[in-house]
């Protein structure tokens, strides 16, 4: 074993005996999800690397399907089996056939791409994340399919490893002479928008902890996200949908594929669907049935999903096509064959979500608090028997907390949660009171050697804000939260304790990256959206000593205007009216607006360029662009 302390660690004993434990509390394996996930292989991608059309130095390629061959042979003991289990399964990647006419690409990216055949071309249900893993998952496709073109385009649901590729599949060219229908739920463009952009650098930065995008690929590294290995980095589109499916019972003809819709709003997206090929008796659940327990609030941060509605979707699924469907198939996962099976996996799943909510609720309603809850609840038998049921993505313990919030919010009902000190200053009041940080890290390092890491854990919080230079106090934390990596059947909790003991070992990652939008994103925003997102920038306090400003802003390009008004540091933005008597009028064209909202340009470029002009109160105006915050991609968050 290495003497390096920031190397990493082999599994302590008590690590070992509570995976042991866990091991012998698991169900048995019929060999069925095996079965299952290999069938119908046709063949991968020769070359494993997938380079990237604009490569970056921190992340130098799209995608690389070697990077999985470790998942392989007996579960090492810095590995949850379970987890293990999913991780090789997830680590199987190519083309397979599904059913007559439908194939699918998996392991090309976090989630899987659809293709399925019709009358001229390929119908694509939801392109994966980047331009790059979509062009080789379609390059795939027609190396041993044929060269079809794509006639159409379906989108189940507004997260990005669901829409950003399709400009892999098909160019915008072809989008733009409306030759490709682009088919998404009703309110598809705004939750892409709303989720994706306005909270990006914070959902950005937290992904990365997720989704372990900093980590190695090793047995003491990432392994797995529990839905799919990671995600695809690289070039991302919004292209908006042309065709918007706005209630259950919709049907299209898509290229002669016949689809049954029903819609599924504030399940596992806020806009999301899942459909139905009657001619094929198979079933697409979008993301809402994918081979494990969900997010009902993602860890990277989400709007908190209704677990109660995701339920009673997946009930009405079963309802109007459960007696029928002999296929079930996802955009994450594997699908799952013949009717018995299907309803089996249907029952199971809508029970989870209804377990988890009912189970928070009834114990919200005894007055236990989210950390209580949490303790209190495991899934009974007969879901934790079925292994598409485990937490290998979310996980019972932030779920039922995530309940708990959607229906009361942040505060627990305690009085001294109401006002609590921050970080840094709660952790130099915690270490006074434990004596001090020699006193407190020796108890930490009892602890420890006791196979006590979750208390080390979370008192070291405290250590380590109260003095990030704390050598001792940052390793011994870094060494705890590994061994709860190790633990963690929850591929994003192993990505989260793992991501935090390297940067607690190494520091976070200085990269002076400024997050903003992509010009596609911004393109496919409406005019409220990007004044939002600029609103969403104001720097308040600097912005109140502005005043009030009343500014007209014309976009002659696309004949519209919008009203904006600056009152007590705050923008509103009201797109189709005008003032009275506005104190500045902006001449702008779209296009040029998008183009520094996306490279961070100024207006005063744009005036300087002659590509805008500012009448009335120049000064001011500019004064309010000025105030606007850029936004870091790397910030800190297991350090002050």
């Amino acid at each position: 074993m290495t003497t390096d302390p920031r190397a990493p660690k082999a599994a302590e004993a008590q690590t070992r005996d509570d995976l042991a434990a866990f091991a012998a509390s698991l169900p048995p394996d019929n060999g069925s999800d095996a079965a299952n996930v290999a069938r119908g292989f046709i063949a991968t991608r020769q070359e494993p690397v997938i380079e990237k059309l604009l490569p970056n130095p921190w992340q130098p390629v799209s995608w690389d399907l070697s990077k999985s061959d470790f998942v392989h042979g007996p579960c090492p003991d810095t590995v949850n089996p379970a987890l293990w289990r999913q991780a090789g399964f997830n680590a199987q990647h190519g083309l397979y056939e599904v059913c007559d006419g439908f194939y699918q690409v998996r392991g090309f990216d976090t989630s899987s791409v659809t293709f399925i055949r019709g009358d001229v071309g390929w119908v694509v249900i939801d392109p994966l994340t980047t331009q790059e893993s979509a062009a080789a998952a379609y390059e795939l496709v027609t190396g041993h399919l044929g060269e079809r073109p794509v006639t159409a385009v379906i989108y189940t649901h507004s997260h990005l490893d669901h829409y950003g590729g399709i400009l892999g599949v098909v160019s915008q060219e072809r989008i733009d002479a409306g030759e490709v229908p682009i088919v998404a739920p009703d309110g598809f463009l705004h939750e892409a928008v709303s989720e994706n952009v306005v909270a990006a650098p914070v959902m950005g930065r937290r992904a990365m902890y997720q989704f372990g995008m900093l980590l190695p690929w090793s047995e003491h590294h990432h392994v797995d996200q529990g839905l799919g290995k990671g995600v695809s980095t690289g070039s991302s589109a919004l292209v908006p949908p042309t065709i918007d499916i706005v209630e259950t019972g919709q049907e299209l003809v898509l290229d002669g594929v016949r689809v049954e819709f029903q819609l599924t709003p504030e399940s596992e997206a806020p806009a999301e669907m899942h459909f139905y090929f009657p001619d094929h008796k198979a079933l697409c659940m979008a993301e809402n049935c994918t081979a494990t327990m969900h997010n009902v609030l993602t860890l990277r941060g989400a709007l908190v999903r209704d677990a109660l509605l995701w339920s009673r979707y997946i009930d009405e699924a079963l309802d109007r096509w459960g007696d029928e469907a002999e296929l079930v198939f996802a955009s994450h996962g594997w699908p799952h064959w013949g009717g018995d099976d299907v309803r089996e996996y249907l029952v199971n799943q809508r029970d989870l979500y209804r377990w988890l909510h009912d189970q928070a609720m009834r114990l919200t309603n005894l007055g236990f608090t989210p950390n209580e809850i949490a303790a209190r609840i495991d899934l009974p038998p007969g879901l934790w028997a079925d292994w598409r049921c485990h937490g290998y993505y979310g996980t019972v313990s932030h779920n039922v907390r995530a309940v708990y919030q959607r229906y009361l919010g942040w505060y627990d009902g305690h009085p001294s949660s109401l006002d609590p000190y921050e970080p840094t200053e709660a952790g130099h009041r915690y270490v006074e009171f434990m004596g001090g940080m020699d006193e407190l890290l020796a108890k930490a390092r009892t602890a420890f050697e006791a196979g006590d890491h979750r208390w080390v854990a979370q008192v070291l919080r405290h250590a380590v804000f109260a003095d990030p230079t704390c050598e001792e106090a940052r390793l011994l934390q870094a060494d705890a939260f590994e061994q709860l990596g190790y633990r963690a059947e929850s591929g994003p909790w192993r990505d989260v304790y793992l991501t935090g003991a390297q940067e607690l070992r190494n520091g976070s990652v200085d990269v002076p990256v400024i997050q903003r939008p992509r010009p596609e994103v911004v393109a496919g925003m409406t005019h409220q959206q990007v004044f939002d997102l600029l609103a969403v920038k104001v720097d308040g306090p600097a912005a109140v000593g502005l005043g009030h400003l009343a500014i007209d802003w014309l976009l002659p390009d696309e004949d519209e205007v919008v009203r904006l008004e600056l009152s007590n540091g705050t923008l509103h933005a009201t797109p189709g009216r005008r003032h009275e008597v506005p104190d500045a009028t902006v001449t702008c064209d779209r296009v040029a607006l998008n183009g520094i909202v996306s490279t961070g340009g100024t207006l005063a470029d744009l005036l300087e360029a002659g590509t805008a002009a500012i009448d009335g109160d120049r000064d001011r105006v500019l004064a309010l662009w000025e105030t606007f915050t850029d936004f870091p991609l790397f910030y800190n968050i297991v350090e002050p």
